[in-house]
């Protein structure tokens, strides 16, 4: 998905002056997970390259082991053994810690095979909904039982197959729902064909599209439908690019702060929709210069932010990473359309307004929007909720408000395990370069 078209491309002059090329942003976790999909769905042997390596990649990798698929992990390379045909076992157990993409991708691909395969998740992964996908599932022909909740967590999976055919998707909650069986499409005996009557996050699937034509199939869409073929998946060599939801927490520090940072590997060439949260920092002031394999933000004099009002449907998972510098600003930051960050790891919009009122910070709340005034935050402890995201925005919001702590900085281990020191690295590089 190109992003150049709102973003200033910076000459060469311009980036050179760069003070500090920032290689710490580890593979994207949408990414990896979907490459993972399709690796163990393809046919012959899939290389990975620099794959995310944390609780949400590792969980996924485990949950495909328990299901029969050959995995082997390196530094920087996993080679997966795929099949087309469903996973091997014929009976399995699968923990998906808190990872929704493996809640909710791994259950689809069991469904392609033949067996009894059961799901479970945390506490916190179990609060999820699955429901619009389970029923798609059912609309197919897949036997499966919600053993508890109907809707989520606990799962079991009575596979024989899936026919394929036509189905009709709800994917307002999650556009996860909509990649997982667009994904699993080529699996069927007829492919597929979806219907989607909402559609939230809708970058996510260009994601999945874009990735699936590097595994050799292409997806037909036609307004609000999409067409998958039956046809096998072909093994490839694929190098996972950098996360850029995770590069948000730096380029906000850079806005923040009036420094510079640049990371390697997100450019106008990236597959990753939250990259579009630099354009979010350049309507605040920054200037944010965009290149075929990397982005720069220069945050302007002294950090000094506008406020804005911006609809981040599409991006809803950099939603915290701008509540958190949104106080700095010089006017209020309105943040719309984001229901679904209601239903995350935990419900993000409260979480927000929570810390943010913490801090000392004016908000006002809505179903789908919040609205934070300027105000300088005070020293405050932070609520994490468990929240990787939350951990990470304002640990943002602590660069220039000393005495913020958080009550669990360890959950970032879901998509960063080493994004503290990463943080301490740069300011301490920045605060050296002064």
């Amino acid at each position: 998905m190109p992003l150049n078209e709102d973003l200033p491309r910076g000459d060469a002059e311009y980036l050179s002056q760069s003070c500090f090329q920032f290689h710490e942003v580890p593979g994207s976790k949408s990414v990896t997970a979907r490459a993972l999909f399709l690796a163990a769905a393809a046919r012959g042997t899939t290389v990975l390259r620099m794959p995310l390596v944390s609780d949400d990649s590792l969980g996924f990798a485990e949950g495909l082991a328990a299901l029969g698929y050959r995995l082997e992990r390196e530094p920087d390379r996993w080679t997966v053994e795929g099949r087309v045909r469903g996973p091997a076992a014929e009976e399995a157990s699968v923990f998906c810690r808190d990872g929704a993409t493996t809640a909710r991708f791994l259950p689809v691909l069991a469904a392609a095979g033949r067996g009894v395969f059961r799901f479970d998740a945390s506490a916190q992964m179990r609060r999820r909904p699955l429901g619009p996908l389970t029923r798609a599932l059912r609309d197919l022909g897949v036997t499966l039982v919600h053993q508890e909740r109907e809707d989520h967590h606990p799962l079991t999976v009575h596979a024989d197959g899936i026919k394929g055919g036509h189905v009709t998707l709800d994917a307002g909650l999650s556009s996860q729902f909509l990649t997982a069986l667009l994904l699993v499409g080529p699996l069927s005996e007829q492919g597929l064909t979806i219907t989607v009557t909402d559609l939230v996050s809708a970058p996510y699937v260009d994601i999945t599209v874009a990735m699936m034509e590097r595994f050799g199939v292409r997806v037909q869409r036609d307004g609000n439908t999409f067409t998958v073929p039956a046809q096998p998946y072909t093994a490839t060599d694929y190098t996972i690019e950098p996360d850029a939801s995770t590069a948000s927490y730096f380029l906000a520090a850079a806005a923040l702060t009036g420094h510079r940072v640049t990371v390697p590997g997100l450019g106008s060439g990236s597959l990753q929709g939250d990259l579009r949260f630099a354009q979010v920092l350049a309507r605040m002031g920054a200037h944010v210069a965009l290149a075929e394999d990397h982005v720069t933000v220069t945050g302007a004099p002294g950090g000094r932010l506008a406020g804005i009002t911006v609809n981040m449907r599409d991006i809803s998972d950099t939603v915290p990473t701008l509540a958190a510098i949104a106080p700095f600003a010089d006017g209020p930051v309105r943040i719309e359309d984001v229901y679904n960050t209601r239903i995350k790891e935990c419900d993000r919009l409260e979480a927000c307004a929570e810390n943010l009122r913490a801090l000392g910070v004016p908000v006002h709340i809505g179903r789908d929007w919040i609205e934070i005034h300027p105000s300088r935050p005070r020293p405050a402890h932070i609520a994490c909720h468990d929240d990787h995201r939350i951990a990470m925005a304002f640990s943002i919001t602590a660069l220039r408000t000393p005495g913020i702590t958080l009550d669990n900085p360890g959950c970032v281990k879901k998509t960063f395990p080493g994004f503290h020191r990463a943080l301490n690295d740069l300011r301490t590089i920045w605060h050296r370069d002064q």
